[in-house]
């Protein structure tokens, strides 16, 4: 508002005004009424932008003070003005500074309205007296009530204790009594301490699990660095397999403590992963296609577009490599029941072979033929590798999981779900239509793990309808043809797997 009113300041047309006047004055009489007419009109103009400029700034105002303040002013001033302003034009007489009508009667229905309200305000002021009053009354007589019923009990604690001071016991009662006591105190204590051990059994075994997790990390590591193909390490492993199965079982039986535990720390460092890519890598990439793209909606778009891209391509990436691996174990484990275990296992500890930079390939790929952000191309794409490869290893590796996570299911003009996503600050927070998505919802199965981001306009629907035509139209224009389009999808559906990797063939 004050870049507005800086504006309305320094304003030429509007010092200039009053010189304006001064000079059609003077050549009034000299003058033809063609002349003069069209002095009158620009000065019309110049008046019109003025007021249209201070209306602007009225509106701005009234905004910024919410939904009751200002309301007043507005019908004590405004309202009247335009009401004495219609009526002398249509009559065809001058505007009027005095009081109005329409102020009038708003004076009088105040002061009609302030007395009965000043007798009700008075009237639940003394019911309120009179209330507290009482709620005193009932307090005290309740405090009176609980005295008494403490005196009753204590005398009657007394008496008690007095004839049973006055009864004599036997020897026996006594005995019974005190053995009863010591049984108790020593199983009060045996429980104690066997809480105790078992707690303290049961942080060894989570040590145990997490050092023997690492270790096994550890030696496929070394094992992967030292020898210059996966195959004779294989091997050698299943020549120790076959040779001694007690370290086998040390390193291929995972308890269930361990998978669990790996399980929930895995989970929480991706979460922790996601939610830095959303806060931090997502802005700057933002800022490396702001370079390029003066349009925020577009440079968003295309952001979440190669989020979503990069999810599709990295399950399909793991669900390749897990039917590998699945071939390549098969021979080891016909008829074992923890056939699914090392598949598991394997995997889990092998995610480091993902060929990250192929799947990013493959999402630059998706989205030069994706109509929505391509036509016309603007940008290349290999600006975000970066961001890409980092959302794709983050995929990958949440494939892994037990259960798996993955992104929920986004479409321009679906309903608003307060559920699965929150509003962008620049949305209209009364829409209930979703005009484009910043940033897709995480889930596990059905239940929604982060939220996600969404932009909701009014007449959401009909602009998605509208861009859904003319990317049709555009895919049919002579810069990207249709065989074009249709030879790319066949090279994305036709492109090798992501995964380069060899695994070991027993």
């Amino acid at each position: 508002m004050a870049e507005n009113l800086k504006r309305l300041v320094s304003n030429e047309a509007l010092r200039t005004l009053q010189e304006k006047l001064d000079s059609w004055l003077k050549e009034y009489n000299t003058n033809t009424c063609d002349q003069n007419l069209n002095h009158c009109l620009e000065l019309i103009e110049q008046v019109a932008k003025v007021q249209g400029q201070l209306f602007g700034i009225l509106t701005t105002a009234a905004q910024e003070g919410g939904h009751n303040d200002g309301v007043e002013t507005i019908k004590s001033r405004l309202l009247p003005w335009l009401e004495a302003s219609f009526t002398a034009a249509s009559m065809g007489k001058p505007v009027d500074s005095k009081v109005p009508s329409l102020q009038n009667t708003f004076d009088k229905e105040r002061r009609k309205d302030s007395s009965p309200r000043d007798r009700d305000m008075q009237q639940l002021d003394s019911n309120l007296n009179s209330t507290r009053s009482q709620l005193n009354q009932v307090q005290d007589e309740l405090k009176s009530l609980q005295a008494q019923e403490d005196a009753r009990h204590r005398n009657t604690d007394q008496r008690s204790s007095e004839n049973r001071r006055s009864e004599p016991r036997s020897s026996e009662e006594r005995k019974c009594e005190q053995w009863s006591s010591l049984k108790r105190n020593a199983d009060q204590r045996d429980t104690e301490v066997t809480s105790d051990y078992k707690k303290q059994l049961r942080n060894l075994k989570e040590e145990i699990a997490v050092l023997s997790a690492e270790k096994s990390a550890l030696q496929g590591r070394s094992s992967r660095s030292q020898s210059p193909s996966p195959a004779p390490r294989s091997r050698s492993c299943s020549r120790s397999r076959s040779a001694s199965p007690s370290t086998a079982v040390k390193v291929r039986s995972p308890s269930p403590n361990r998978s669990k535990l790996s399980n929930v720390a895995r989970k929480a460092a991706l979460l922790s992963r996601f939610s830095d890519s959303y806060s931090q890598a997502r802005l700057d990439a933002q800022c490396l296609l702001r370079r390029c793209i003066d349009k925020a909606e577009i440079v968003q778009r295309i952001i979440y577009i190669a989020t979503v891209e990069a999810f599709h391509v990295a399950k399909m990436a793991f669900r390749h490599f897990k039917i590998r691996v699945r071939k390549s174990l098969t021979p080891s484990y016909v008829g074992s029941n923890d056939f699914e275990n090392a598949v598991s296992d394997y995997v889990i500890c092998h995610l480091d072979l993902y060929d990250s930079q192929s799947s990013v390939n493959d999402v630059i790929r998706a989205m030069n033929v994706n109509p929505k952000i391509s036509f016309p191309p603007v940008v290349d794409f290999c600006l975000l590798s970066d961001f890409i490869q980092e959302i794709c290893c983050i995929a990958f590796a949440m494939q892994a999981l037990e259960p798996p996570l993955d992104i929920a299911y986004g479409a321009d003009g679906e309903v608003f779900n307060d559920c699965k996503y929150r509003r962008s600050y620049d949305s209209d927070f009364t829409a209930p239509l979703v005009l484009y998505h910043v940033w897709p919802a995480l889930m596990e199965n059905d239940c929604v793990i982060m939220k996600g981001e969404a932009v909701t306009r009014r007449g959401a629907f009909w602009n998605s309808v509208r861009s859904l035509s003319r990317c049709r139209s555009r895919s049919l224009s002579p810069i990207c043809p249709r065989s074009q389009i249709g030879l790319s999808m066949m090279s994305r559906s036709r492109s090798p797997s992501p995964i380069r990797c060899e695994l070991p063939r027993f």
